[in-house]
């Protein structure tokens, strides 16, 4: 039974000055964990100018854990949200903290915090909404599927560890790609 599904719009300030792109051109859409402790922290970030564009790095929707589901970036125009598949993918954000704060220290690399049944639910009802206002969407991915890059660890600069580990071990990749169209891949920019 498909859930009521209300989107709360929220567009970043630089939201028009990112690159417009057609929906024919989307086919991927790229699952994140925010790796900060709640949306405010998250929209925060997503609001900080990065580039000399004036823009900054932020995915296209946040789903609180209360299922809340919020629009940073419209899908017609291209965020930066993962390296090499901007422009043919729309990004998803999950609060979570993840491996926040220590993200590269390679003593807390665990992530330990379960994925809400309501973002769940509010996030299997963004992708039936998407697939059906995007006909060329078929794939989906983690951001660690397509960053599988390592980097020094902040704590001993002989380790390494993952730059990228969202959404993590705890997403429910079985159920979601059961509950959607998509096939999950892991494509090459």
């Amino acid at each position: 039974m498909p859930v009521d599904l209300a989107i709360h719009d929220w567009p970043l300030a630089y939201e028009s000055r990112l690159d417009e792109r057609p929906r024919s051109a989307i086919d991927l859409v790229v699952i994140h964990c925010t790796e900060l402790p709640d949306l405010a922290m998250a929209r925060e970030y997503g609001e900080r100018e990065l580039y000399e564009s004036g823009t900054g790095n932020s995915g296209h929707f946040y789903i609180d854990r209360d299922g809340s589901v919020h629009r940073f970036v419209s899908i017609d125009r291209v965020a930066n949200h993962t390296r090499g598949y901007n422009p043919r993918s729309i990004g998803i954000e999950l609060v979570n903290i993840g491996r926040y704060p220590n993200w590269y220290d390679s003593r807390y690399q665990a992530m330990s915090e379960a994925y809400s049944e309501a973002q769940i639910v509010a996030l299997e009802a963004l992708l039936q909404r998407l697939r059906n206002e995007v006909p060329t969407l078929t794939l989906i991915a983690g951001h660690e599927d397509l960053d599988t890059n390592r980097v020094e660890a902040s704590d001993d600069p002989s380790a390494e560890v993952s730059r990228k580990m969202d959404p993590g071990p705890l997403f429910p990749w079985g159920r979601v790609l059961e509950s959607t169209s998509l096939t999950r891949d892991k494509p090459h920019p």
